[in-house]
């Protein structure tokens, strides 16, 4: 089995495969990458040579067991030595979370699980729908039934929840990873019997680059590690011996169920390996057999309150949020995904191709691959626990679900495979004690040791300082601090009008008049964004339902295969006819993009000087205006310069008038 994950992982996490196959998804970057690897991989093992042959004259410069010593200690010390990690944790993470990532959602996906997490705080599951959803709608927000809410299952937003109550939802993702660190350490003291191989596992996972950026972050990703770990450490306890365990399987249970509710594939994917080692050991009979029943037990406890969420938002308590938004282009398997181009077999293994390239550079940002001394190490070891088989089939199941699902989960690194990060640090932290075990000389191990912490030493004085300048650069437009830049305007207790780009603006407009998620993608995608504006206008006026529209729409999208961005905006998403020239509506809309445009989705989260945003939608505005009767009226636009602030524009309520009998 270990040579069998070796093999995986050297092919899989060091071939372009993705690039060799065409159509699809690709690594454009692999050649950088592995120029930065070989020189980098250069200089450790340069180093590591020069330190071997300058042991052989010192050789009382290196001892053997000096770090064995330091993990005995480690050891000794108990919980207190792994609180105090865990505590630096959640220190490094805070400081990420403040001054890398502006302590704020800035994904999408964060914005909404915030969003749903502030509706969860205030008692309630979700929120009546408004009466013209297209002024506060957003990706990944739900208009189901007369109610709103988003589409994450509930237990990510659950936890988040915890800091909506105190306004501090960015604090909940650092506690998270301190936690999760804490579990590991716990798990290594049960499952590692060699202190200094131990600790050095706890300390590459604990401080891992991408451990730590995404642990500064809101993602689910980090709490879903967290209840893992948690379901591990429980499952050993479980197992440990003969004896009676059933409390343990019973907690295991809850943790595995407890990430059914975060994300429900991650935890069938260590679910499965769990009850099938569980019903294993079932077939002594007696306690055994208790031992299964209670995790089973423990399993349905969270899942029922997931079901019962589902069923109050949904109705239906197997539909999640995201299949009631997407439908079947959002489940797992080979069709076409929720943006239109099929998802394919070929296509599933670029993607796990890519997932395991880049956790090369993102896992550790170290001068060499990440993954090589785990994939060494698995290659070389002899033996393999039943906990290590379990461990390696849940890392074996997590790609494979992965390689079934359609999305490109990359986010401050490929984020989908954060719950491989504890099991590489083991195995990378291992390949020493590997070496040892097979007699290679004492000059190879030594060699093996000095160039992975040179490696690291490199990466965390270069290439980490790098990234985080990275990320602290990215999603300017995320970061605005609109509470503040009201306050400074002078504006509150006013309706605030956000101008979105022109592509924006319809997309919300679709999806008001009915059109679906995955076919207004397809629409917009494929059909002439003026011809586009025109067809949804009329139907506005006319009320026709989706239908209808979508009949109306088909002539439009008969020559998409000809359609060029428009690179005159700086939007270029929108389509056009080559040789189009745009007039009248068109026209000013492609001028209103010209003259400034910024993204509403994160003003769902303002809650500052009692301003009420919503999207400007020009004169479907008098819609929302008259809901406000009493409210001064702002215009809330960017220029897309780079750097440019927000900009509060007031407007009064005739000239709007006269602005819409123009348009």
């Amino acid at each position: 089995m270990t040579r069998v994950a070796a093999a995986v992982l050297a092919v899989l996490g060091l071939l372009p495969l993705a690039n060799w196959i065409t159509g699809g998804h690709a690594a454009p970057w692999y050649r950088d990458r592995l120029d930065g690897w070989v020189s980098g991989g250069a200089i450790a093992v340069g180093v590591a040579v020069i330190s071997v042959i300058a042991l052989r004259r010192w050789p009382n410069a290196w001892r053997d067991g000096a770090w064995r010593g330091v993990g005995a200690r480690w050891r000794r010390a108990g919980f207190a030595a792994d609180l105090l990690i865990a505590v630096g944790v959640l220190a490094v993470c805070i400081v990420i979370a403040q001054q890398v990532l502006s302590a704020r959602p800035l994904l999408i996906d964060e914005i909404i699980q915030v969003y749903q997490a502030r509706i969860f705080a205030s008692g309630q599951l979700w929120l009546p729908a408004p009466a013209h959803p297209e002024f506060t709608s957003a990706q990944h927000l739900l208009d189901w039934g007369g109610r709103v809410f988003g589409q994450f299952p509930v237990g990510g937003p659950a936890i988040l929840a915890v800091g909506a109550v105190v306004g501090a939802e960015w604090l909940v993702g650092p506690i998270a990873a301190g936690i999760s660190a804490l579990l590991f350490a716990r798990l290594l003291r049960r499952i590692e019997p060699r202190d200094g191989t131990a600790l050095a596992a706890l300390l590459l996972f604990a401080f891992a680059p991408f451990a730590l950026f995404l642990g500064g972050s809101a993602m689910n990703h980090v709490t879903t590690t967290m209840v893992l770990l948690a379901a591990a450490l429980l499952l050993v306890r479980a197992t440990v011996d003969d004896g009676t365990h059933l409390g343990a399987a019973f907690a295991c249970g809850i943790a595995l169920g407890l990430a059914a509710t975060i994300r429900p594939l991650d935890a069938v994917v260590y679910a499965v390996p769990s009850a099938v080692w569980l019903g294993w050991r079932a077939r002594r009979g007696g306690r055994h057999v208790g031992a299964l029943v209670a995790s089973g037990f423990g399993v349905t406890i969270p899942v029922a309150g997931l079901l019962l969420v589902n069923a109050s938002q949904t109705g239906d308590p197997f539909t999640f949020g995201y299949l009631a938004m997407w439908g079947a282009t959002h489940e797992l398997g080979f069709h076409p995904s929720p943006w239109g181009e099929a998802h394919t077999p070929l296509r599933g293994l670029e993607l796990v191709n890519l997932y395991l390239l880049r956790l090369q550079t993102y896992l550790y940002e170290g001068a060499a691959p990440s993954l090589l001394f785990a994939t060494a190490a698995l290659a070389l070891t002899g033996r393999a626990t039943a906990f290590d088989r379990w461990w390696i089939a849940c890392g074996a199941g997590l790609l494979v679900a992965y390689f079934a699902y359609w999305h490109d989960g990359f986010y401050l690194g490929p984020r989908f495979m954060l719950p491989l990060a504890p099991l590489l640090a083991l195995w990378t932290a291992r390949l020493p004690a590997v070496l040892a075990e097979r007699a290679t000389s004492r000059g190879l191990q030594r060699g093996v040791v000095v160039a992975g912490v040179v490696s690291l030493l490199i990466g965390a004085v270069t290439l980490v300082p790098i990234r985080a300048q990275q990320y602290r650069n990215g999603m300017l437009s995320m970061r605005i601090d609109i509470n503040r830049a009201a306050r400074d305007a002078g504006v509150r207790d006013a309706l605030v009008l956000v101008r979105e780009s022109w592509g924006a603006q319809v997309m919300a407009r679709l999806w008001a008049a009915g059109v679906s998620r995955p076919d207004a993608e397809s629409i917009y995608r494929s059909a002439d964004i003026c011809g586009l504006e025109r067809e949804l206008t009329r139907a506005e006026r006319e009320r026709i339902d989706a239908a209808e529209l979508g009949r109306r729409l088909a002539p439009l999208r008969a020559d998409s295969a000809n359609l060029i961005a428009l690179q005159v905006s700086p939007d270029t998403t929108p389509r056009v006819v080559p040789g189009s020239v745009l007039r009248d509506r068109c026209l000013r809309r492609l001028l209103e993009d010209r003259a400034g445009f910024t993204l509403f989705p994160p003003l769902l989260l303002a809650r500052g000087e009692g301003n009420i945003y919503v999207r400007d939608l020009h004169a479907r505005d008098s819609l929302v205006l008259n809901a406000y009767p009493g409210r001064p009226v702002w215009l809330l636009i960017k220029s897309q310069v780079p750097g440019a602030a927000v900009r509060f524009i007031p407007v009064d309520r005739d000239s709007m008038q006269r602005e819409w009998a123009m348009d």
